[in-house]
């Protein structure tokens, strides 16, 4: 299990590679978003705030607006998919992962991952 520290400090080093990543930027300038992670294990959120597809926000905490998407699983896979060791889809397609939004948005986020986590 990882520390609240660690899943923060993970998903500032995932914005920073994201923000960065110039086809991701582009592929994304049309999508705006609130993303809520919830670690079930340790019972706390994290929240990403996406305008025009860069990461303006990551911090601890829920999001004073209802979330356009909600993402639930560990501290631990949180971890490895923000440090880039595990494709999240994998996770999503064997439930240890699980996403709330709109289909439109699962599926950016699938294209997301398809870029970061080529297979």
């Amino acid at each position: 299990m990882a520390d609240a520290k660690e899943v923060l400090e993970a998903l500032q080093e995932y914005t920073r590679l994201s923000n960065s990543n110039a086809r991701l930027k582009k592929m994304n300038k049309d999508w705006s978003k609130t993303i809520e992670f919830h670690a079930n294990d340790l019972n706390l959120d994290f929240l990403m705030k996406v305008e025009a597809g860069v990461i303006l926000e990551t911090r601890q905490g829920k999001s004073d607006s209802p979330p356009d998407i909600i993402i639930t699983s560990t501290s631990e896979v949180f971890c490895d998919m923000f440090w880039g060791d595990l494709n999240p889809t994998q996770k999503y397609l064997t439930g240890e992962l699980q996403v709330k939004g709109s289909q439109e948005d699962i599926m950016r986020l699938d294209a997301i991952s398809a870029v970061i986590w080529p297979e």
